[in-house]
Protein backbone atom coordinates (compact mmCIF):
# COMPACT_ATOMS: atom_id res chain seq x y z
CA UNK A 1 0.00 0.00 0.00
CA UNK A 2 1.17 4.00 -0.80
CA UNK A 3 2.36 5.80 1.88
CA UNK A 4 0.01 8.96 2.34
CA UNK A 5 2.90 10.72 3.84
CA UNK A 6 4.84 10.27 0.70
CA UNK A 7 4.89 13.36 -1.00
CA UNK A 8 5.57 14.85 2.32
CA UNK A 9 9.43 13.82 1.73
CA UNK A 10 11.93 15.75 -0.70
CA UNK A 11 12.93 14.65 -3.53
CA UNK A 12 16.27 14.09 -4.06
CA UNK A 13 15.64 14.21 -7.76
CA UNK A 14 13.18 15.94 -9.96
CA UNK A 15 12.52 13.35 -12.95
CA UNK A 16 10.08 15.11 -14.91
CA UNK A 17 10.95 18.20 -14.60
CA UNK A 18 14.46 18.22 -16.04
CA UNK A 19 12.97 15.73 -18.98
CA UNK A 20 14.51 17.47 -21.35
CA UNK A 21 17.82 16.98 -19.90
CA UNK A 22 17.19 13.35 -19.50
CA UNK A 23 15.94 13.12 -23.18
CA UNK A 24 19.31 15.29 -24.37
CA UNK A 25 21.94 12.62 -22.38
CA UNK A 26 19.70 9.38 -23.92
CA UNK A 27 20.18 11.41 -27.13
CA UNK A 28 24.23 12.05 -27.19
CA UNK A 29 24.53 7.82 -26.16
CA UNK A 30 22.34 7.08 -28.91
CA UNK A 31 23.47 8.95 -31.84
CA UNK A 32 26.93 8.38 -31.88
CA UNK A 33 26.11 4.37 -31.77
CA UNK A 34 23.38 4.24 -34.60
CA UNK A 35 25.74 6.00 -36.93
CA UNK A 36 28.10 3.53 -36.10
CA UNK A 37 25.72 0.86 -36.55
CA UNK A 38 24.63 2.61 -39.95
CA UNK A 39 27.93 2.70 -41.28
CA UNK A 40 28.98 -0.76 -40.38
CA UNK A 41 25.46 -1.87 -42.05
CA UNK A 42 26.49 0.08 -45.75
CA UNK A 43 29.90 -0.68 -45.80
CA UNK A 44 30.22 -4.53 -44.58
CA UNK A 45 29.64 -7.12 -47.07
CA UNK A 46 27.58 -9.14 -44.97
CA UNK A 47 25.76 -5.86 -43.60
CA UNK A 48 25.83 -6.52 -40.01
CA UNK A 49 25.48 -3.90 -37.10
CA UNK A 50 28.90 -4.95 -35.89
CA UNK A 51 32.06 -6.90 -36.75
CA UNK A 52 30.82 -10.27 -36.32
CA UNK A 53 33.62 -13.26 -34.95
CA UNK A 54 34.19 -16.21 -36.15
CA UNK A 55 31.45 -17.87 -34.41
CA UNK A 56 29.32 -16.47 -37.31
CA UNK A 57 30.84 -16.15 -40.16
CA UNK A 58 32.75 -19.61 -39.98
CA UNK A 59 36.73 -19.73 -38.85
CA UNK A 60 39.66 -21.23 -37.28
CA UNK A 61 41.25 -21.30 -34.06
CA UNK A 62 44.82 -22.76 -33.26
CA UNK A 63 45.96 -22.49 -29.74
CA UNK A 64 50.17 -23.42 -29.16
CA UNK A 65 51.34 -23.63 -26.15
CA UNK A 66 55.01 -22.18 -24.51
CA UNK A 67 56.84 -22.24 -21.48
CA UNK A 68 58.45 -19.15 -22.14
CA UNK A 69 56.89 -15.17 -21.28
CA UNK A 70 55.04 -13.70 -24.13
CA UNK A 71 54.63 -10.14 -24.20
CA UNK A 72 51.95 -7.59 -25.68
CA UNK A 73 54.45 -7.01 -28.30
CA UNK A 74 54.70 -10.14 -29.55
CA UNK A 75 51.06 -10.95 -29.88
CA UNK A 76 50.33 -7.52 -31.93
CA UNK A 77 53.71 -9.12 -34.06
CA UNK A 78 51.93 -12.34 -34.51
CA UNK A 79 48.53 -10.47 -35.87
CA UNK A 80 50.07 -7.90 -37.99
CA UNK A 81 52.40 -10.61 -39.82
CA UNK A 82 49.42 -12.73 -39.96
CA UNK A 83 47.47 -9.92 -41.80
CA UNK A 84 50.33 -8.36 -44.15
CA UNK A 85 50.42 -12.68 -45.65
CA UNK A 86 46.48 -11.83 -46.38
CA UNK A 87 44.48 -13.41 -43.51
CA UNK A 88 41.80 -12.29 -43.21
CA UNK A 89 40.90 -10.86 -39.53
CA UNK A 90 43.33 -12.20 -37.66
CA UNK A 91 43.46 -12.27 -34.19
CA UNK A 92 46.34 -12.96 -31.75
CA UNK A 93 45.01 -13.36 -28.20
CA UNK A 94 47.48 -14.54 -25.14
CA UNK A 95 45.82 -16.65 -22.25
CA UNK A 96 48.02 -17.80 -19.16
CA UNK A 97 45.35 -18.95 -16.45
CA UNK A 98 45.45 -22.44 -14.70
CA UNK A 99 41.84 -23.60 -16.31
CA UNK A 100 43.53 -23.79 -19.77
CA UNK A 101 46.88 -25.13 -18.95
CA UNK A 102 44.85 -28.02 -17.39
CA UNK A 103 42.78 -28.44 -20.19
CA UNK A 104 46.04 -28.00 -22.40
CA UNK A 105 47.96 -30.64 -20.65
CA UNK A 106 45.04 -33.25 -20.92
CA UNK A 107 45.41 -32.98 -24.70
CA UNK A 108 48.65 -33.13 -24.64
CA UNK A 109 48.62 -36.24 -22.77
CA UNK A 110 45.75 -37.66 -25.03
CA UNK A 111 47.75 -37.11 -27.68
CA UNK A 112 51.02 -39.02 -26.79
CA UNK A 113 49.31 -41.73 -25.11
CA UNK A 114 49.11 -45.18 -26.72
CA UNK A 115 48.00 -48.53 -25.94
CA UNK A 116 51.13 -49.87 -24.75
CA UNK A 117 52.18 -46.69 -22.61
CA UNK A 118 48.71 -46.50 -20.90
CA UNK A 119 50.39 -48.64 -17.72
CA UNK A 120 52.99 -45.56 -17.31
CA UNK A 121 50.52 -42.73 -17.79
CA UNK A 122 50.34 -41.96 -14.12
CA UNK A 123 54.01 -41.40 -13.81
CA UNK A 124 54.10 -39.34 -17.04
CA UNK A 125 51.60 -36.96 -16.21
CA UNK A 126 52.98 -36.37 -12.88
CA UNK A 127 56.69 -35.25 -14.67
CA UNK A 128 54.85 -32.71 -18.05
CA UNK A 129 54.89 -29.59 -17.44
CA UNK A 130 51.83 -27.59 -18.98
CA UNK A 131 52.76 -24.72 -20.63
CA UNK A 132 53.04 -21.18 -19.20
CA UNK A 133 51.24 -19.40 -21.96
CA UNK A 134 48.55 -20.36 -24.56
CA UNK A 135 48.66 -18.33 -27.92
CA UNK A 136 44.89 -18.03 -29.21
CA UNK A 137 45.26 -17.34 -33.01
CA UNK A 138 41.99 -17.04 -34.74
CA UNK A 139 41.55 -16.29 -38.35
CA UNK A 140 39.31 -16.46 -41.16
CA UNK A 141 37.70 -20.33 -42.37
CA UNK A 142 40.88 -21.90 -43.94
CA UNK A 143 38.53 -23.97 -46.02
CA UNK A 144 40.25 -26.76 -48.57
CA UNK A 145 43.82 -25.33 -47.92
CA UNK A 146 43.19 -26.01 -44.08
CA UNK A 147 46.68 -28.16 -43.99
CA UNK A 148 48.54 -25.42 -45.64
CA UNK A 149 46.98 -22.48 -43.97
CA UNK A 150 47.56 -23.97 -40.69
CA UNK A 151 51.59 -24.63 -41.22
CA UNK A 152 51.77 -20.20 -42.38
CA UNK A 153 50.27 -19.61 -39.04
CA UNK A 154 52.44 -22.34 -37.31
CA UNK A 155 55.58 -20.96 -38.86
CA UNK A 156 54.60 -16.96 -37.77
CA UNK A 157 53.98 -17.73 -34.28
CA UNK A 158 57.21 -19.92 -34.41
CA UNK A 159 59.05 -16.95 -35.76
CA UNK A 160 57.55 -14.92 -32.95
CA UNK A 161 57.83 -16.94 -30.13
CA UNK A 162 60.49 -19.80 -30.89
CA UNK A 163 59.23 -22.43 -28.11
CA UNK A 164 56.03 -23.10 -28.93
CA UNK A 165 53.82 -26.53 -29.93
CA UNK A 166 50.58 -26.56 -31.71
CA UNK A 167 48.23 -28.75 -28.88
CA UNK A 168 44.69 -27.69 -30.33
CA UNK A 169 42.61 -26.91 -33.90
CA UNK A 170 38.86 -26.02 -34.17
CA UNK A 171 36.98 -24.75 -37.23
CA UNK A 172 33.70 -23.13 -37.77
CA UNK A 173 32.40 -23.52 -40.85
CA UNK A 174 30.62 -21.02 -42.73
CA UNK A 175 27.39 -22.56 -43.07
CA UNK A 176 27.25 -23.54 -39.12
CA UNK A 177 28.39 -19.50 -38.29
CA UNK A 178 25.38 -18.50 -40.02
CA UNK A 179 23.18 -21.00 -38.69
CA UNK A 180 24.10 -19.82 -34.98
CA UNK A 181 23.72 -16.15 -35.91
CA UNK A 182 20.18 -16.90 -36.98
CA UNK A 183 19.86 -18.57 -34.00
CA UNK A 184 20.89 -15.96 -31.83
CA UNK A 185 18.22 -13.35 -33.51
CA UNK A 186 15.67 -15.33 -32.71
CA UNK A 187 16.95 -15.86 -29.43
CA UNK A 188 17.02 -11.82 -29.60
CA UNK A 189 13.41 -11.96 -30.50
CA UNK A 190 11.66 -14.16 -28.31
CA UNK A 191 13.18 -12.12 -25.28
CA UNK A 192 12.04 -9.15 -26.43
CA UNK A 193 8.20 -10.69 -27.17
CA UNK A 194 8.52 -12.58 -23.84
CA UNK A 195 9.04 -9.39 -21.93
CA UNK A 196 6.53 -7.48 -23.94
CA UNK A 197 3.84 -10.23 -23.53
CA UNK A 198 4.47 -9.94 -19.61
CA UNK A 199 4.09 -6.48 -18.93
CA UNK A 200 1.18 -6.35 -20.66
CA UNK A 201 -0.41 -8.64 -18.81
CA UNK A 202 1.11 -7.56 -15.73
CA UNK A 203 0.84 -4.33 -16.28
CA UNK A 204 -0.76 -2.11 -19.29
CA UNK A 205 -0.31 -2.65 -22.92
CA UNK A 206 1.52 1.54 -23.00
CA UNK A 207 3.64 0.24 -20.20
CA UNK A 208 4.74 -3.00 -22.46
CA UNK A 209 5.17 -0.01 -25.44
CA UNK A 210 7.89 2.34 -23.03
CA UNK A 211 9.32 -1.17 -21.66
CA UNK A 212 10.35 -2.25 -25.03
CA UNK A 213 12.04 1.63 -25.59
CA UNK A 214 13.37 1.33 -22.71
CA UNK A 215 15.31 -2.33 -23.68
CA UNK A 216 15.75 -1.11 -27.43
CA UNK A 217 17.41 2.16 -25.81
CA UNK A 218 19.58 -0.15 -23.92
CA UNK A 219 20.69 -2.68 -26.47
CA UNK A 220 21.16 -0.02 -29.02
CA UNK A 221 23.58 1.64 -26.85
CA UNK A 222 25.21 -1.83 -26.41
CA UNK A 223 25.90 -2.57 -29.78
CA UNK A 224 26.66 0.47 -30.88
CA UNK A 225 29.52 1.07 -28.76
CA UNK A 226 30.66 -2.34 -29.84
CA UNK A 227 29.85 -1.05 -33.39
CA UNK A 228 32.27 2.35 -32.83
CA UNK A 229 34.81 -0.69 -31.20
CA UNK A 230 34.82 -2.47 -34.28
CA UNK A 231 35.68 1.14 -36.22
CA UNK A 232 38.04 2.09 -34.87
CA UNK A 233 39.64 -0.85 -33.00
CA UNK A 234 38.61 -3.58 -35.19
CA UNK A 235 36.32 -5.43 -32.50
CA UNK A 236 34.46 -8.42 -33.28
CA UNK A 237 32.25 -10.27 -31.17
CA UNK A 238 31.38 -13.75 -30.60
CA UNK A 239 28.26 -15.60 -29.02
CA UNK A 240 29.40 -14.95 -25.58
CA UNK A 241 28.32 -10.65 -26.90
CA UNK A 242 24.75 -12.33 -27.40
CA UNK A 243 24.40 -13.97 -24.00
CA UNK A 244 25.28 -10.77 -23.10
CA UNK A 245 22.50 -8.82 -24.32
CA UNK A 246 20.18 -11.55 -22.88
CA UNK A 247 21.74 -10.56 -19.66
CA UNK A 248 21.49 -6.98 -19.77
CA UNK A 249 17.80 -6.89 -21.12
CA UNK A 250 16.65 -9.15 -18.00
CA UNK A 251 18.33 -6.51 -16.11
CA UNK A 252 17.26 -3.46 -17.07
CA UNK A 253 13.47 -4.76 -17.59
CA UNK A 254 13.86 -6.13 -13.55
CA UNK A 255 14.99 -1.78 -12.80
CA UNK A 256 11.90 -1.19 -14.96
CA UNK A 257 9.25 -3.23 -13.53
CA UNK A 258 10.65 -2.46 -9.89
CA UNK A 259 9.71 1.73 -11.00
CA UNK A 260 6.54 0.92 -12.65
CA UNK A 261 5.51 -1.62 -10.02
CA UNK A 262 5.86 1.63 -8.04
CA UNK A 263 4.67 4.04 -9.87
CA UNK A 264 0.93 1.77 -10.29
CA UNK A 265 0.61 0.95 -6.65
CA UNK A 266 0.88 4.91 -5.48
CA UNK A 267 -1.21 6.23 -8.97
CA UNK A 268 -3.81 3.49 -7.58
CA UNK A 269 -4.19 5.45 -3.71
CA UNK A 270 -3.01 9.20 -4.74
CA UNK A 271 -4.61 9.88 -8.08
CA UNK A 272 -7.22 11.70 -6.42
CA UNK A 273 -4.54 14.17 -4.71
CA UNK A 274 -1.60 14.62 -6.89
CA UNK A 275 -0.92 14.81 -10.43
CA UNK A 276 1.04 12.23 -12.16
CA UNK A 277 4.04 14.05 -12.58
CA UNK A 278 3.98 14.46 -8.26
CA UNK A 279 3.48 10.54 -8.14
CA UNK A 280 6.17 9.40 -10.84
CA UNK A 281 8.55 11.55 -9.65
CA UNK A 282 8.16 10.70 -5.75
CA UNK A 283 7.55 6.94 -6.91
CA UNK A 284 11.17 7.33 -8.81
CA UNK A 285 12.67 8.85 -5.94
CA UNK A 286 11.49 5.89 -3.80
CA UNK A 287 13.12 3.06 -5.48
CA UNK A 288 16.37 5.34 -6.67
CA UNK A 289 18.25 3.66 -3.65
CA UNK A 290 17.59 0.34 -4.38
CA UNK A 291 18.25 0.52 -8.05
CA UNK A 292 21.78 2.53 -7.45
CA UNK A 293 22.64 0.04 -4.86
CA UNK A 294 21.99 -3.12 -6.93
CA UNK A 295 23.99 -1.85 -9.80
CA UNK A 296 26.88 -0.61 -7.73
CA UNK A 297 27.40 -4.31 -6.13
CA UNK A 298 27.14 -5.85 -8.94
CA UNK A 299 29.78 -3.73 -11.13
CA UNK A 300 32.24 -3.45 -9.01
CA UNK A 301 32.06 -7.69 -9.11
CA UNK A 302 31.82 -6.88 -12.96
CA UNK A 303 35.44 -4.59 -12.50
CA UNK A 304 36.76 -7.04 -11.11
CA UNK A 305 36.58 -9.58 -13.64
CA UNK A 306 37.02 -6.85 -15.78
CA UNK A 307 40.88 -6.61 -14.66
CA UNK A 308 41.54 -9.46 -13.18
CA UNK A 309 39.49 -12.09 -15.85
CA UNK A 310 40.72 -13.65 -18.70
CA UNK A 311 41.25 -12.34 -22.30
CA UNK A 312 38.41 -14.35 -23.45
CA UNK A 313 35.76 -13.44 -21.19
CA UNK A 314 36.76 -9.40 -21.25
CA UNK A 315 34.15 -8.36 -24.00
CA UNK A 316 31.29 -10.27 -22.44
CA UNK A 317 32.24 -8.70 -19.26
CA UNK A 318 32.70 -5.14 -20.67
CA UNK A 319 29.12 -5.37 -22.60
CA UNK A 320 27.51 -6.30 -19.33
CA UNK A 321 29.00 -3.31 -17.48
CA UNK A 322 27.92 -1.31 -20.40
CA UNK A 323 24.43 -2.68 -20.24
CA UNK A 324 23.62 -2.40 -16.41
CA UNK A 325 25.01 1.54 -16.60
CA UNK A 326 23.24 2.32 -19.47
CA UNK A 327 19.76 0.08 -18.02
CA UNK A 328 20.20 1.78 -14.61
CA UNK A 329 20.15 5.38 -16.08
CA UNK A 330 17.14 4.24 -18.32
CA UNK A 331 15.02 2.34 -15.76
CA UNK A 332 15.47 5.92 -13.54
CA UNK A 333 15.18 8.54 -16.17
CA UNK A 334 14.27 7.97 -19.65
CA UNK A 335 11.77 5.05 -18.79
CA UNK A 336 10.24 7.50 -16.20
CA UNK A 337 10.10 10.47 -18.55
CA UNK A 338 8.31 8.12 -21.42
CA UNK A 339 6.03 7.05 -18.82
CA UNK A 340 5.45 10.83 -17.61
CA UNK A 341 4.55 11.90 -21.05
CA UNK A 342 2.33 9.35 -21.85
CA UNK A 343 -0.05 10.34 -19.09
CA UNK A 344 -0.11 14.10 -20.32
CA UNK A 345 -0.62 12.71 -23.68
CA UNK A 346 -3.59 10.70 -22.87
CA UNK A 347 -5.39 13.50 -20.32
CA UNK A 348 -4.66 15.71 -23.55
Amino acid sequence: MANPDLMKHKNIIDVVKYRPLWLSISAILLIPCICAIIYLMVTQPNHAPVKLGIDYTGGTILQFGTSKDVSVSDIENIRKKLADMGFQTPVAQLINNNQVSNKVEKIVQTKEETKEEKKNSDASIEQKNPPKNIISVKTAFLGDNKGDGIEKVTKVVKDVVSDTELVQTNSIGPALGLELLKNSMVALGLAFLGIVVYISFRFQSDYAIIALLTLAHDALFVIGFFAIMGIFMDQYIDSLFITAILTVIGFSVHDTIVVFDRVRENNRFLAKKYTSDEIINASVNQTLARSINTSLTTLITLLALYIFGGATTRDFVLAMILGIAVGTYSSIFFASVLLAWDKEHKKA
